[in-house]
């Protein structure tokens, strides 16, 4: 099946469908992460998966988080800045449980395992991390960073609070 066959397929089934599907053919807007226990740092024994898509239109990252079969309870998922097999600090929030900060106004709480996020975040969602040199607000920067290949989406559960899944974001 071919790639933008397989996607419309796919954007069909998604709360973001139609417009995931208006972005299909435009790869230089797409990203996306297939999330497992063995790639997270140091690895994680869990039969737990996840995938992250997302794209780019305009000022706007629009995406679409899936997981199942966390042994634990979820408690917040990101985008965080850092190659594969380096932990990175937190660049975007996609998703949180946190009942106190530093959890920022207006992330989406995340469902129970199995379970689908979407949102659609811009200049103010990103929250560095500036020790890494991506300043709060830098929306640029951070799809930048993306496109050099050097982030990574995971899922953090009380059981593993550092993280349960994982995977590099990928480029298009």
């Amino acid at each position: 099946m071919k790639r933008s066959t397989l996607l419309l397929a796919l954007a069909a089934t998604l709360p973001l469908g139609q417009a995931f599907a208006q972005h299909v053919g435009t790869p230089v807007n797409e990203f996306t992460a297939k999330l497992a226990g063995t790639k997270e740092v140091p690895a994680v024994s869990t039969v737990a998966r996840g995938e992250f898509r997302s794209y780019v239109h305009g000022d706007h990252l629009h995406y679409l988080l899936r997981y199942t079969g966390l042994e634990g309870n979820v408690t917040q998922a990101h985008v965080h800045l850092g190659q594969p097999g380096v932990n990175g600090g937190i660049m975007l929030w996609l998703c949180s449980n946190l009942a106190s900060p530093p959890t920022p106004a207006g992330v989406p709480a995340c469902p129970a395992s199995p379970a689908t996020v979407t949102g659609i975040l811009e200049a103010d969602d990103v929250v560095g991390p500036a020790g890494q040199l991506v300043m709060p607000g830098e929306f640029a920067e951070a799809i930048r960073a993306m496109h050099k290949g050097v982030t990574y989406a995971n899922v953090h559960t009380d059981l593993v609070p550092s993280g349960e899944i994982r995977s590099k974001v990928d480029p298009p």
